[in-house]
């Protein structure tokens, strides 16, 4: 091949670079679809188990698993409390202020679950507070109960102690980590009837979603008569469905004074 003087190789370099070539790849073209001479033979893996020193690595642990021996580990509410603000698996307990446990007085017959912290309740580390708590209260006093009354008391929880994050809902990984707390707070307050309030409990404890469907009949939760209502916040917005809740009251009155 005729050697190319220097300008002639530099006008070919700029006339490449004008098509499009940004790099210099090889001086031979090569065939990429070209079969071998001959196919190597690709070695097969060693499989034998190899003895290593030292400590081996374990998998993570199971955060339902770790959730579920430190709730049965408590033996008193008390002792709940203490495990669930000691658990440092659930990412939800790191953006919120309070964890918000209860309200009302243990022992009562009426447990009422609802699903997560609002703003409102993560500032006051209650639940049922600021207007759906207003409501709330009203509608157990028309039916001559209430969170702080000995006679006819009630005691509140929620699914999830801490609020999520911009209020979102819980994700299905984080519910599954908390409910053998909320199955523990359960058994160990011993209510009479529990009352599931909104999709977010009834989702949690019956694993289905669609209160107005589910509201108005009873099932059954941790052995427990339980009651699906629709949410005060959903009242608050629906006003119409106030008359549905209030079957729903009557229900649950009936039931614990059987």
């Amino acid at each position: 091949m005729e050697s190319l003087d220097f300008h002639t190789a530099r006008a070919l370099l700029e006339w490449q670079i004008e098509l499009g070539a940004d790099e210099c790849i090889g001086d031979a073209p090569v065939d990429r679809y070209a079969l071998p001479d001959k196919l190597v033979k690709p070695n097969k893996p060693d499989i034998k188990p190899h003895l290593t020193k030292g400590p081996v690595k374990m998998d993570a642990p199971d955060p339902v698993a770790e959730a579920q021996s430190a709730a049965q580990g408590a033996t008193t509410l008390d002792e709940l409390r203490l495990a669930m603000e000691a658990f440092e698996r659930c990412d939800l307990k790191r953006g919120a202020r309070n964890m918000v446990f209860s309200d009302g007085i243990a022992g009562a017959p009426v447990m009422i679950i609802g699903e997560a912290p609002n703003r409102d309740e993560d500032r006051a580390g209650k639940p049922f507070v600021g207007d759906t708590g207003v409501l709330l209260d009203r509608m157990f006093a028309a039916i001559d109960m209430g969170r702080e009354r000995a006679d006819a008391p009630l005691y509140i929880a929620n699914v999830i102690p801490w609020r999520p994050n911009s209020g979102r809902d819980p994700k299905p990984d984080e519910i599954a980590m908390i409910k053998p707390f909320l199955l523990r707070h359960i058994e160990l307050a011993a209510p009479k009837v529990l009352v599931l309030m909104g999709n977010g409990a009834c989702q949690a404890l019956l694993a289905k979603v669609g209160v107005s469907r589910l509201r108005g009949e009873w099932t059954q939760v941790a052995g427990l008569p339980a009651m699906p209502m629709l949410h005060p916040a959903s009242l608050l917005r629906n006003t119409d469905a106030k008359k549905e809740a209030w079957a729903d009251l009557l229900e649950i009155k009936a039931a614990v004074e059987k």
